[in-house]
């Protein structure tokens, strides 16, 4: 048996679905708020989450964010009845399956919910197969519940173009888990561009990232592309976000919203297509508390969030890792 949750205080609109649902394929369990409906999940296994956006106790959109973090996450569709361009694209990058503006019948959502069944059944038959996300992401040693749980976010990061952003304390394997997330995506065969932020002279930032004319400064010779454009079609990992200073992050910000940007001392709006990765050793909400991070540009790096735990909180995985390195190490000294 199938379970899906609809949470909308309009109970009434949900009755046509709830009769025309085959009742040996989905079951239908409908509340009219979001803390009636928890206790439910706490038992039983929804596939799906219907959210309308206007809910009354809670946002859709952050609570979308939330669900999505979980291992074994539900597919989410919020509907309206007052769509928002803003919104939706908010509500997509939370990993939304679907914004949509509310059918005239409740059953007319019938087969998108079939199609998320058929996807959900394919996806939890992969996991329980050897394909785990283990065996996706060679070079990552480890077999924690807590590296578990890291490795199932990328795995289902990396089958998206969602932004990913990664926090964990230094040495704790932010890049590693960057460049797996990429090898596994559809970008693959494309760039990894890595932009060390903390190393980055605040003079040169700008003109790094997006590249400048010739004549746009000093020294400046001839036109030079950026690593945005270097990772057009593929990935730009940016390492310690946090160290961007509040004037890059505003101009930093219309390139992830627009995928538009311009060279340093030119004219012409270029674009790159790019998917972003980002990581950081700090805590940025207390950055944008602090008034040095903006909240904005937070909330467009972390569609996707992983907190890789250090060393000390998952000790089972230190003879994974040596035996990891050890053959390596043994052939390089002999």
């Amino acid at each position: 048996m199938e379970h899906v949750l609809i949470v909308d205080t309009q109970q009434d609109y949900w009755t046509d679905l709830t009769h025309q649902s085959p009742q040996s394929e989905v079951q239908i369990h409908t509340f009219p708020l979001w803390k009636e409906a928890q206790q439910s999940i706490q038992h039983i296994r929804f596939f799906l989450i219907i959210l309308n956006a206007g809910t009354s106790d809670a946002h859709a959109i952050e609570l979308t964010w939330k669900l999505k973090q979980q291992a074994d996450a539900p597919e989410i569709i919020i509907i309206t009845d007052r769509p928002n361009a803003d919104e939706a694209e908010q509500a997509i990058r939370s990993g939304a399956w679907e914004y949509i503006l509310r059918p005239s019948k409740a059953s007319e959502l019938i087969p998108l919910i079939k199609r998320i069944a058929v996807y959900s059944n394919n996806r939890l038959a992969a996991h329980q197969t050897d394909e785990t996300p283990g065996a996706m992401f060679e070079g990552i040693a480890g077999d924690s519940p807590q590296i578990k749980s890291c490795l199932a976010f990328a795995s289902q990061a990396a089958q998206s173009d969602a932004h990913v952003l990664i926090r964990g304390e230094t040495g704790t394997g932010k890049e590693l888990l960057a460049w797996a997330i990429h090898k596994n995506s559809p970008r693959a065969n494309n760039n990894f561009v890595v932009v060390d932020c903390a190393a980055l002279p605040e003079t040169l930032v700008e003109s790094t990232l997006f590249g400048h004319e010739r004549g746009a400064f000093t020294g400046a010779d001839k036109v030079q592309d950026g690593l945005i454009k270097q990772a057009d079609g593929g990935t730009l990992f940016l390492d310690e976000v946090g160290e961007l200073s509040p004037s890059i992050q505003k101009s930093f910000l219309r390139v992830l919203e627009e995928h538009a940007y311009r060279r340093v001392g030119g004219k012409e709006e270029l674009t790159s297509d790019f998917r972003l990765l980002s990581a950081t050793n700090k805590d940025l909400d207390q950055g944008v508390q602090h008034g040095t991070f903006r909240e904005d540009l937070l909330f467009r790096l972390r569609s996707f969030m992983i907190e890789l735990p250090p060393l000390r909180d998952r000790k089972e995985d230190i003879r994974y890792i040596i035996q990891h390195h050890l053959p390596r190490l043994c052939s390089r000294v002999g």
